[in-house]
């Protein structure tokens, strides 16, 4: 399985290489235009969701924060409110007379009636007196109520202090047989003078008060709101238009909770198969929990239908760029087609084509330079075929030149033992010398020399020469011990010093100098031969220079540096050969560069 994974990728790349170009362009263009809008697309539609879950979640919070500042306030008057009877001299009086009369029944009835009136909220407003007389005074719709019934249980909740308790979520009795939902706040009433108990204040606040503070949530939100009192009962959970109602938000109360870590924060939660998004605060004045669920289906129905429109927009992009791409591989390989097919004609020895290109575009100019190769390859088939005439000019030439030169060789021995025998050592020792260039030209004239033999030989033609002319000119050599080992042809340096002797420093008055020096550059191998002698005109130069480039016939100039130069340019190649620079009374230098042919005495 890893050797098959490992093997995919090269297969995918073998298949894709070697499809045609035009192929390959379309392919090129839909990956190149379909990854970045695919990618672009992704992000923005990622980038679309958090925003709007973090706007919603922004949301949500702030509206929960004001629900909650709303509720505390109100919470917050009412037990203000119940606090009123311990500043109301009249009604701490009446708390304490135990009988009841008209002056205490209309007196506490005028308080209990402003009382009620402060919210429209308010269902009932009740005292219960030291002796545990009820009074009470209750909002329109409800002709009597039935505190008896609960008096036990606020005396139950109020008996611990003196401070105001919230009574959560219950229902009470009213008219016989209706109920109402309401939540109360209850406070004991103390004596000022005695600060004993004297009595109860309850208030009973109906549960409608939440819908008309959690309506403007939802609305906005376009969730559920629901609110748990300190103990985590619930107070009120909105209906939820969603398909749970309100049932759905009171059954998951507790899963609810269980999310629930500090003042304030968000979560996600799934209930009975819908996602929901869930923003909370915790009052820090009553402890109550505010609470605002949204289904996420609600929050991202606008981000689908977004996506939905980038896919389409995508697809359709894709779909122009597939067109687009087809039109355009098919322009830009078609004149590639017409070179591959006359490639195949030049490929049989066709030389007569030619591309014509309409553009100047890289494969326009890759359609020129195509027909300056046409144009070069029938200049070098033609220059070869010069080359060959030539060099067999130049064989002719040779075999001519070497008509018996054993016999030649054999009377100079001759008369070099004769000038011993003469006691006449000059001529002996150019006899010899001459004998010895002779022998290096004529012995295996067709096998590679090296330099330190090529150096040789040239200094036993200047020790020829100087039996001419004594101290007429001396030889410097300054070649690395490195370069004596390459490979060089035969008759180099020597034609090339004959050259600077008669032509350089023959005319010369006084003595001059010959150096030969050599270096490496890459892998090729630099020699100067210099002279000091009276050099040449930039014409004469210039001529000569276009004789040796040009390998025209130059009868002027004689066939020393000519010949050298066609030999080498035969042997390494055109690139090589001599280059010659001079100034008119200056000197000469001659430049020759050959091949690194080192590889040749390793094998």
């Amino acid at each position: 399985m890893v050797s098959y994974i490992r093997r995919f990728p090269r297969t995918l790349w073998l298949f894709l290489a070697n499809l045609p170009m035009e192929r390959k362009l379309i392919v090129v263009f839909i990956f190149l235009i379909s990854m970045p809008i695919t990618y672009v697309s992704y992000l923005s539609s990622r980038s679309t969701f958090n925003s709007v879950l973090v706007n919603a979640t922004a949301s949500a919070g702030q509206m929960a924060d004001s629900a909650s500042d709303t509720i505390d306030r109100y919470v917050a008057d009412l037990k203000r409110y119940t606090a009123l009877p311990l500043y109301n001299t009249d009604v701490q009086f009446y708390l304490e007379q135990e009988q009841t009369d008209w002056e205490k029944n209309t007196g506490m009835s005028m308080f209990l009636s402003y009382l009620n009136h402060t919210k429209e909220e308010i269902v009932a407003v009740y005292l219960v007196d030291k002796y545990g007389s009820v009074y009470y005074d209750k909002s329109s719709g409800i002709s009597e109520l039935f505190p008896e019934e609960r008096l036990a249980q606020w005396q139950s909740l109020t008996e611990s202090g003196v401070a105001s308790i919230v009574q959560g979520r219950h229902m009470i009795r009213v008219n016989a047989g209706d109920h109402r939902e309401v939540f109360s706040i209850l406070r004991t009433v103390s004596s000022v003078s005695s600060l004993q108990k004297i009595g109860i204040i309850v208030f009973d606040i109906n549960i409608s008060l939440f819908k008309g503070i959690v309506d403007p949530v939802n609305a906005v939100t376009q969730g559920s709101t629901l609110i748990v009192d300190d103990k985590g009962e619930m107070m009120y959970a909105s209906p939820d238009d969603s398909g749970g109602g309100s049932g759905m938000l009171e059954k998951h109360t507790d899963k609810f909770l269980q999310q629930v870590n500090g003042h304030d924060g968000h979560f996600q939660i799934t209930l009975d198969g819908k996602e929901f998004l869930a923003v909370y605060t915790v009052s820090a004045k009553t402890g109550w929990t505010t609470m605002v669920s949204i289904p996420l289906e609600r929050i991202l129905s606008p981000v689908e239908k977004t996506r939905n429109a980038q896919v389409l927009t995508t697809l359709a992009i894709i779909a122009f760029a597939l067109i687009v791409a087809t039109f355009i591989s098919h322009a830009l390989t078609k004149p590639l087609k017409s070179m591959v097919r006359l490639m195949k004609q030049v490929q049989h020895g066709n030389l007569e084509v030619w591309l014509h290109p309409r553009y100047n575009d890289e494969i326009g100019m890759l359609g020129s330079h195509f027909n300056r190769m046409i144009i070069r390859v029938k200049d070098l088939l033609q220059e070869v075929k010069l080359t060959e005439k030539r060099k067999q000019k130049a064989d002719m030439r040779a075999l001519q030149n070497q008509i018996n030169p054993h016999f030649i060789y054999n009377t100079l021995e001759s008369i070099r033992m004769l000038a011993e025998g003469s006691d006449d050592p000059r001529v002996a020792k150019l006899t010899y010398l001459l004998g010895m260039q002779m022998r290096y030209g004529i012995v295996r004239s067709e096998e590679m020399v090296t330099i330190g033999q090529e150096l040789d030989h040239t200094r036993n033609y200047l020790d020829m020469l100087q039996i001419r002319f004594p101290d007429k000119f001396s030889l410097k050599i300054d070649v690395p011990d490195a370069l004596l080992s390459f490979p060089v042809i035969k008759l180099v340096f020597q034609p090339i010093v004959e050259n600077a002797v008669f032509h350089g420093l023959e005319p010369k008055e006084g003595p001059g100098t010959i150096s030969i020096t050599g270096w490496a550059e890459g892998s090729k191998a630099v020699f100067c031969v210099e002279d000091d002698g009276v050099g040449m005109d930039e014409d004469t130069l210039r001529a000569l220079n276009h004789t040796l480039t040009g390998g025209a016939d130059g009868e002027k100039f004689g066939i020393g540096l000519r010949n050298v130069n066609e030999r080498l340019r035969l042997d390494y190649g055109s690139p090589y050969g001599l280059r010659v620079e001079s100034e008119s009374g200056q000197g000469t230098r001659v430049i020759l560069r050959i091949e690194n042919l080192s590889h040749r005495i390793e094998d």
